[in-house]
């Protein structure tokens, strides 16, 4: 019988980026926020986003005690999508799936795979690694961290969890050896700790582990959905309708991540869109500068022109306005709606107030422009191609793709 899945994810990119897996993959696959779909209204694949990134452990453990309790239904494995650099609260939330389940009456098992080798995120023995290089000495985990190391068997003690690690040499045995280490990790722990450094290893994981027994479920980033949809693959479903339009898309850059700053910078260089910025002080406390705002990129929306967005901070940046940036400048957008041909985001908080304030609730997942960056359908007030990148994903040009991958749907009027 196939798996259906519930995916849980702190941020909005993070679950659009692991819901892409299996709508790639022939399975409905959409994200959702807010108020949860009644159950006959959930696709095979569900990807819900808590918004517990910036919470605190004990209120992360409590927002997905809430979530389980009102979206995993049986026939459903979870996967738990955590950051790939842990971000956020992944051991706190990992406890609240161990106490879910044991609630239900199972005996809980996860298996823990953070790695996505296709971005550059490996995990070796027992330690997340960046471009081969430990998370520790990274600008992301300068930048925001949670945790003393990225040892994940500490991160998870951290919360209570016990947890063992199987490694490379496990990982790239014998399939039948590679589930009875696994077997034999579930004897004494919670979680089972799994290197890997190729998407190879990930599919490895992924075969030992599925049909997944009771209890058991996932922990990991988008490397491991992709790697669990493969396994029960079908064929692709033919992409939704969209319809044609002469204006243009509208383009947010939001996070802090040096990668998006540069491909910010590309964008604009290349002359592919208009270049609007935001500055933080006109956000939080100017509203006509907001609702100026607001006109000028209207303006040039309707005028056909692709439009950039960008919050312009310094290396100084509070972290902690961040939300009420996200809020000021969805508050300043929210008239780009009526107007756009498609909307693309950096950033998993920054996509999510906008998208909201838009009266948008969910996307329908079509396809994939490049790893980390999902296409799909809006839900809701809208219905225009949503393209969502996590901040430190991709390269110089992935915003260059994002713009003529939206500007190809609305001069085609098809995903196709």
């Amino acid at each position: 019988m196939e798996e259906r899945w519930l995916i849980l994810a702190d941020d909005l990119t993070g679950a659009a980026d692991c819901a892409i897996a299996f709508a790639k993959r022939g399975r409905a696959s959409a994200v959702g926020w807010g108020a949860a779909p009644a159950a006959d209204e959930r696709p095979e694949a569900f990807s819900y986003d808590a918004d517990s990134r910036n919470l605190t452990a004990e209120a992360a453990s409590a927002r997905h005690a809430e979530a389980l309790d009102a979206l995993l239904e049986p026939g459903r494995t979870l996967f738990k999508k955590i950051d790939s650099t842990l971000r956020g609260q992944p051991a706190a939330e990992t406890a609240a799936a161990i106490a879910h389940l044991r609630k239900a009456g199972v005996q809980p098992f996860g298996v823990f795979a953070p790695a996505f080798p296709g971005v550059g995120r490996t995990t070796i023995e027992g330690r997340v690694r960046v471009a081969g290089e430990a998370l520790e000495a990274t600008e992301l985990w300068r930048r925001d961290h949670t945790y003393e190391s990225a040892d994940l068997v500490r991160v998870l003690a951290s919360a209570g969890v016990t947890s063992k690690t199987v490694g490379l040499a496990e990982i790239r045995g014998p399939l039948d050896e590679l589930r009875a280490a696994f077997a034999h990790v579930a004897e004494t722990s919670a979680v089972v700790v799994c290197d890997a450094g190729t998407d190879e290893d990930l599919a490895r994981i992924a075969e030992a582990s599925l049909p997944a027994a009771p209890g058991t479920f996932f922990i990991g980033s988008a490397g491991l959905a992709h790697a669990l949809a493969a396994v029960q693959a079908k064929p692709a479903a033919q992409p939704p309708a969209v319809a044609g339009s002469q204006a243009g898309a509208l383009i947010v850059v939001g996070s802090l991540a040096t990668t998006s700053r540069r491909g910010a910078a590309a964008l604009r260089d290349e002359g592919l869109a208009a270049h609007i910025p935001a500055h933080p002080g006109l956000l939080l406390e100017d509203a006509a500068g907001r609702a100026a705002l607001g006109r000028a990129v209207s303006d040039e929306l309707r005028a056909g022109e692709d439009v950039l967005v960008e919050i312009t901070v310094g290396d100084a940046f509070d972290m902690r306005l961040g939300s009420q940036l996200a809020s000021g400048l969805a508050e300043a957008l929210q008239p780009a709606a009526a107007v756009m041909s498609g909307f693309a985001a950096t950033g998993g908080e920054t996509a999510a107030a906008l998208l909201s304030r838009f009266g948008v609730h969910g996307i329908r997942l079509v396809d994939e422009i490049e790893p980390g960056v999902s296409l799909g359908l809006s839900l809701g007030a809208l219905s225009v191609p949503v393209a969502t990148k996590a901040g430190a994903f991709g390269d110089d040009q992935s915003l260059i793709r994002i713009v003529r991958a939206l500007r190809a749907i609305r001069q085609k009027g098809s995903f196709a």
